[in-house]
């Protein structure tokens, strides 16, 4: 028997402790919270296992729907237009090309569709903590730097569309009751997209005329709590994907009252990091240690094909749109780090592919996701920062804050 309070409490103290260590190794503190989650997961301690994962999956919906909405934030057209048409040739560029090279990757390697499609399109995702942290550290300040930052806001908007087209194929492909369609592959995903969308902006507007009401501090604290939460829970009932709608959600406020929505944003970081420790906790006791001898090749050739489609994308992206030289060359090593919206996703997975609908065969899916993904994030963390970093002083946009 245990007590969920005081098992949220210890888990929140223990990722505290551990994100301080790692920060002043120059690693970011959620690297610090995966950490403790694998030592208190079933690999080690065994604390944490797979019944109280699962009875603590609204910590996770919670973390997912206020990462989506900060990400849809991010999403301000105006900035995007000013930045020209070169940003979003680059970001759709490199996100698919993670997403093609990694999903040809798997499939070689692994000879199974539905997981290469799902590892695909978690690959795409990058994961801008890491990144602007290295960003703050060299004040960093020049093109490259700005175009980086758009990019990667744009970036995560982009996988969560690729995931949802992957994960409708991947359950078509996996139904054992209903052949194949490409009908049902591909119109099933739209749709879903389509009415995601329509709900996060819906709620979006309402969202944006209530907070020009608003005024008191603890008031609009409430107010955005409880929209994240109708907008996640709508798209829940109507089943569609929660991470866009709360994304669009975002990117609705965003540009309908721009002047207010950093004000919006900023309400939430009082609740939020306790929240996203936890999150990431919970996340890192899913790793099981016993299948690093299995994953080893599996994990070295996922990241050689994810970087090599970051990287990759980036050049074709921006050489296509004609942009500058120095974000040709350098602007793919800044886009490595994954742990975040990724490691949401993968969470995801073992929603979307319930054993109870989609048998072993599903199990063994989000098993072999959320272990993939977090043994290359120890690469990633460390590698992604180091590039990054490479980056800025090679196109000597360092120390110009």
């Amino acid at each position: 028997m245990y007590n969920i309070l005081l098992l949220l409490g210890i888990v929140s103290l223990l990722g505290l402790i551990s994100g301080k260590l790692l920060n002043r190794m120059k690693v970011p503190a959620v690297a610090g919270y995966v950490l403790v989650g694998v030592i208190l997961g079933g690999s080690v301690i065994g604390w944490l296992n797979a019944s109280m994962l699962d009875s603590l999956g609204l910590v996770s919906e919670l973390a997912l729907g206020f990462i989506a909405f900060t990400i849809g934030a991010e999403l301000e057209w105006g900035l995007i237009k000013r930045l020209g048409a070169s940003i979003i040739s680059i970001a759709v560029s490199e996100a698919s090309g993670a997403f093609i090279l990694v999903t040809i990757g798997m499939y070689l390697m692994l000879g199974n569709l539905p997981l290469a499609l799902i590892l695909g399109a978690v690959a795409s995702a990058t994961a801008p903590a890491a990144t602007m942290m290295v960003l703050r550290e060299t004040k960093a300040k020049g093109v490259l730097t700005s175009t980086l930052i758009a990019v990667v806001a744009i970036d995560d908007a982009i996988a969560l569309i690729l995931y949802g087209f992957a994960s409708s194929i991947a359950k078509n492909l996996l139904d054992t009751h209903a052949s194949p369609s490409l009908l049902n592959m591909f119109v099933s995903p739209a749709l879903e997209i389509l009415g995601a969308l329509a709900v996060g902006i819906s709620i979006g507007h309402l969202l944006s005329f209530a907070v020009k009401k608003v005024h008191l501090a603890n008031d609009l604290i409430i107010l955005v709590v409880g929209v994240v939460l109708i907008n996640s829970g709508l798209a829940q009932v109507l089943h569609f994907s929660e991470l866009l709608a709360d994304m669009a959600l975002g990117a609705t406020l965003v540009n309908k009252v721009p002047n207010l929505s950093r004000r919006v944003v900023s309400s939430l970081e009082p609740i939020t990091p306790p929240i996203y420790c936890m999150f990431f906790v919970l996340a890192g006791a899913r790793l099981q240690l016993n299948l690093i001898t299995q994953i080893g090749l599996l994990g070295l050739v996922y990241v050689l094909t994810r970087i090599s489609g970051k990287v990759g994308g980036v050049y074709l992206g921006a050489t296509l749109s004609h942009g500058p030289k120095v974000v040709r060359k350098y602007l793919g090593f800044g886009l490595l780090s994954q742990i975040g919206v990724a490691v949401g996703l993968a969470i995801i997975v073992a929603h979307d592919f319930p054993p109870a609908l989609y048998g072993a065969a599903g199990k063994q899916l989000s098993l072999w996701v959320i272990n993939i993904l977090l043994f290359t994030t120890i690469i990633t963390e460390v590698l992604g920062p180091m590039l990054t970093k490479y980056a800025i002083i090679k196109s000597g946009e360092n120390n110009k804050a």
